[in-house]
C-alpha cells in the first residue's frame, strides 16, 4: 500500500486487506442518463462488480423527458470512486456524472411511517409530527401514516422517536440532491 500523501492508485484488494473500504466520506453521485431500458441495471451492476454497497438510489425524470437523473449515495475511498466514475463515463447512455460535495448540496428524502396510535398515544404521535413538520396522510382506529421530508438525519431522528409507540411499517425513498446556487446540473 502506498505511503500517505502519495498519488499511487490502490487496488480494491489492497484496500480490503487494509480494512479501508469504508472511509466515512459520503459520496453523492448525480448521474444524468438517457431515459432508456437497462441503463439503471448497467450502472448498479458496475458498482456491484467493484464491491460497493449503494446506500440510497433514486431515479426520476428531468425537465427533458429524454433524460433521467440518478442520485446515488455511497461510502467509499477516493481512488475507487474515481475509477468507477471513469468507467461510468464509458457507458453509452451516461451523459454526465457529478460527485456532489455534501456541504455544497441540498439533499432530501421522503419517508412514510405507519405508527400504532390509539387513544392517548395518538395525541403524542401528532405532537412528534408537528415538531418534525410531518404530515399525517392517513388515519385509522389503530394507526396513523405520517409523511416526513428532510435530511437523512431528520428522518432517522423521527424514526427513533416514533418507534416506542409501535412502528408498524416504514418506507423511505432514498436521497435526491441538487447543488446549491447557480452552476452546472
Amino acid at each position: 500500500m502506498g505511503e500517505p500523501g502519495t498519488k499511487e492508485i490502490l487496488s480494491l484488494d489492497e484496500l480490503e486487506a487494509a480494512g479501508n473500504l469504508r472511509t466515512g466520506r459520503k459520496h453523492i453521485l448525480s448521474i444524468l442518463v438517457e431515459n432508456k431500458p437497462g441503463v439503471l441495471t448497467r450502472i448498479a451492476g458496475l458498482f456491484a462488480r467493484r464491491g460497493f454497497n449503494i446506500d440510497t438510489l433514486a431515479v426520476g425524470p428531468t425537465d427533458d423527458e429524454a433524460f433521467s437523473r440518478i442520485t446515488l449515495t455511497l461510502d467509499g475511498a477516493v481512488h475507487p470512486i474515481d475509477q468507477v466514475t471513469k468507467q461510468l463515463h464509458k457507458l453509452v447512455n451516461v451523459l454526465k456524472i457529478r460527485d456532489l460535495e455534501p456541504q455544497e448540496t441540498l439533499a432530501r428524502e421522503l419517508a412514510l411511517f405507519k405508527v400504532s396510535a390509539d387513544g392517548v398515544s395518538r395525541a403524542e404521535v401528532m405532537q412528534v409530527c408537528e415538531i418534525f413538520r410531518g404530515k399525517i396522510v392517513d388515519v385509522t382506529k389503530r394507526s396513523v401514516v405520517v409523511e416526513v421530508t428532510g435530511t437523512c438525519d431528520k428522518i432517522d431522528a423521527f424514526e427513533q422517536l416514533v418507534r416506542p409507540f409501535g412502528l408498524i411499517e416504514m418506507a423511505r425513498t432514498g436521497e435526491i440532491a441538487i447543488s446549491r446556487g447557480r452552476g452546472e446540473t
